[in-house]
């Protein structure tokens, strides 16, 4: 088994980080597989991923999160409840990539894993409910398979390819801070609407329909 370089733990670091927030799960089973299988050393802090009990305990939470995150709705409210889990865990995992023997970098990495991890889960949230507003299943299951693909890919390019993994992740992250901002002003316009709707008052947007449809009559002329 070769021994991880700097490069690729910064890379793998920035990957698991960045990974949990979308796939927490998938993120520990696939560590985890790599060092019980011995395709290459996992540093210190990761070792314990690769015990059986937790390989166990992984898989059957990502076989759960498989099925979980391609039911609209249901995938909104497991999103809401790893809120807490995700974002902590990536921290955690990160910072287990340099382990006791890099205290300063592991704290670095507990930090900015942390940052990554929720990034990555504020735009899988925001996003994954504003999809969830069409009625159609399609977009839904079609956004949570490019999430599954995303999360190994993102990880063996941390390791394989550590330079070409830094410039599509700056990418990533530039894309889910821009996705963020959309989905979510495109969720405050909708709850406010429906806050509109309920509250008895009128709405703008149908307003503004309804007297843009009625002014061609009105100007026309009377018989």
């Amino acid at each position: 088994m070769s021994a991880l370089d700097m490069p690729q733990l910064l890379a793998l670091a920035a990957a698991i980080g960045w990974a949990s927030g979308i796939r927490l799960y998938l993120v520990v089973l696939l560590t985890g597989l790599v060092g019980y299988f011995g395709w290459f050393a996992l540093p210190g802090g990761l070792q314990l991923l690769a015990h059986p009990a937790v390989l166990i305990a992984s898989g059957f939470m990502v076989f759960v999160e498989f099925f979980a995150d391609k039911i609209p709705g249901l995938d909104s409210l497991w999103d809401m409840v790893h809120t807490v889990i995700r974002i902590p865990a990536g921290a955690a995992l990160a910072a287990g990539v340099f382990g006791a023997d890099h205290t300063a970098m592991a704290l670095v990495a507990a930090l900015v894993g942390g940052g990554f991890a929720a990034t990555a889960h504020a735009a899988k949230a925001t996003t994954r409910a504003a999809i969830n507003t069409s009625p159609e299943p399609f977009s839904n299951v079609g956004a949570s398979l490019v999430e599954d693909a995303a999360v190994p890919t993102g990880l063996w390019l941390a390791v394989a390819h550590p330079l070409v993994f830094g410039v599509l992740f700056v990418i990533v992250l530039i894309g889910s801070v821009w996705l963020i901002r959309k989905s979510w002003r495109f969720l405050r316009s909708l709850f406010g609407r429906v806050a509109r709707i309920f509250s008895g008052k009128p709405d703008p947007g149908v307003t503004s329909a309804f007297q843009f449809k009625k002014k061609p009559s009105e100007d026309s002329p009377h018989v």
